[in-house]
């Protein structure tokens, strides 16, 4: 009966956090999914990713301090200005003809420390997460797992926004005109794509993405100046692990990573949750260097 006691609680403390790391996963995949459509477009790492994720979140937080509306109106806002600043990095990165892979991460990897010290400049380093009643109640499932309103709405708006985009390159003509680009860039542009065109294209629907998970961190979670550059790690480690351009690996690499650092703070210690989740991503390299999706070029697939 003691045993029994005593494995009881074990059992449902172990739900709780698989279950919390399927709902950070959720949060981890938004976020890296961005970075790998980019990727799998124009074969560079946008290093300002996690930065553009992090103003949609202050917009958010601005719009609820300031003019005191729900965080979700500011969504319209949000789309705008990060939609601009992608823009931008795009424009910029545009420009760089020689040695392109470097460059652009010198390039993007300045533009995010811009952007970081542009929010510190405005918001201040101080953490902020909304004040908003219905995000923050706590949701209960089968009596033993819990969880708050702003995590569960988040993980089910970012599987529809995923399963949105991996329609969309897998039936459209833009899509499939973006994954030709990935596969043989000469070929897709031999074959009528513009490549240009769908550049820009693909930074805008990252720019979408990196909105709703600004919108999403800022609910559920908290946010601060030095946040995006921890974003961008994570989406590049989940990107990678993935396999490199790989959309539906993306959401298994989060929610693998979601899991095992919601385990590690549940039974070790927070202070070793990124230790975790990187020692799973040098594991999965080590056996497989081509990530899980081996290593297609295409993307969706």
């Amino acid at each position: 009966m003691a045993t029994s006691n005593r494995v009881q609680p074990m059992f449902e403390l172990t739900l709780q956090a698989l279950f919390s790391g399927l709902l950070a996963g959720g949060y981890y995949a938004t976020v890296a999914v961005g970075l790998a459509l980019v990727f799998g477009t124009m074969r560079v790492i946008n290093l300002a990713h996690g930065e553009l994720v992090l103003l949609a979140a202050y917009v958010a937080y601005a719009a609820e301090t300031t003019y005191g509306v729900n965080p979700v109106m500011a969504i319209p806002v949000a789309l705008v200005i990060v939609g601009s600043a992608s823009a931008i990095v795009y424009a910029l990165l545009s420009r760089i003809r020689q040695d392109r892979e470097i460059n652009s991460l010198i390039l993007t990897f300045g533009l995010g420390i811009i952007l970081t010290n542009a929010i510190l400049s405005i918001w201040k380093a101080d953490i902020h997460s909304t004040s908003d009643p219905w995000f923050q109640d706590s949701l209960v499932v089968a009596d033993t797992l819990f969880a708050m309103n702003a995590e569960v709405a988040s993980f089910v708006g970012g599987l529809v926004l995923m399963a949105g985009v991996w329609w969309w390159l897998n039936h459209s003509w833009q899509g499939r005109a973006v994954r030709a680009l990935s596969s043989n860039r000469a070929a897709a542009t031999l074959m009528g794509v513009n490549p240009r065109r769908i550049e820009i294209l693909s930074f805008l629907i990252a720019a979408l993405l990196a909105t709703f998970a600004g919108f999403a961190i800022y609910t559920g979670k908290t946010v601060f100046p030095a946040l995006g550059h921890v974003l961008t790690v994570k989406a590049f480690i989940i990107t990678v692990l993935a396999g490199m351009g790989s959309i539906p690996g993306v959401l298994i690499g989060a929610v693998m990573i979601g899991v095992i650092e919601s385990l590690t703070v549940t039974y070790l210690s927070a202070s070793l949750q990124e230790l975790a989740g990187m020692i799973l991503f040098l594991v999965v390299l080590f056996v497989s260097p081509s990530g899980l999706f081996g290593g297609g070029r295409a993307l969706a697939r």
